[in-house]
Parts: C-alpha cells; structure tokens; sequence
C-alpha cells in the first residue's frame, strides 16, 4: 500500500530541509492519491532537473527523468503540460547547493541518493 501524497511530500520536504536544501509545494495535488514531480535546483550551477513519479510492476514508486539535459523553461512547460492533463498531480520544487532531489526511492534504475 503506498503512503497518502500528502504525507509523502511533507517527508521529501522535511528530508530536504534537514539537509540544508530550500523545499516548496509549487503546485499541490489530491492528498491521497496526486503523482507527484519533483524539480531539483542546482543553485550552484544553475541548472535543474526533473523528475517525474512512475508505479513500478511490483507497486513501488519509481522516479524517471522524462526530460533529461533539458533547459529549465521545457521542465517548467512539462509541468505545465502534465497539469493540464491531470489536474490532480503535485509539484515540488527542491533548491540545493548540490542539485540533490533527495528521493530516496530508486531513480532511473540508480540507487537512491544517501
């Protein structure tokens, strides 16, 4: 059984912020059962990345990147573009020194970040 949105995104947030990271709810979904996207900021570099909420066949969340090396305007419109297709979906956006998404679930098939 997967954990409410809400309470999920509190925890990435808390997560983040424990860290040192910079977390806001950008855009907020159904508590129980929104996906979720995550932007990570990379406010040494300027850059960012974004990830996007997938169910594995097992049932545990994964996270892929459907716009790898993209500029922050098409993530932004991606975001865009997924709301207006599912107008119960969340955004988070995670700004942080190091660019860390803080997910701890498996990303693109690599192991989560410590």
């Amino acid at each position: 059984m997967l954990i409410a949105t809400d309470v999920w995104v509190a925890a990435l947030i808390r997560r983040a912020e424990l860290a040192g990271a910079s977390a806001v709810v950008a855009r907020k979904g159904d508590a129980r059962a929104g996906a979720v996207l995550v932007k990570a900021y990379d406010t040494l570099n300027r850059t960012a990345r974004l990830y996007a909420e997938t169910i594995g066949l097992d049932g545990d969340r994964l996270w892929i990147q459907p716009h790898p090396d993209a500029p922050e305007f098409e993530l932004d419109a991606y975001a865009a573009r997924q709301a207006d297709f599912d107008p119960d979906i969340w955004l988070v956006e995670i700004e942080d020194r190091l660019g860390r998404h803080f997910l701890v679930e498996d990303v693109d098939g690599d192991k989560p970040q410590a």
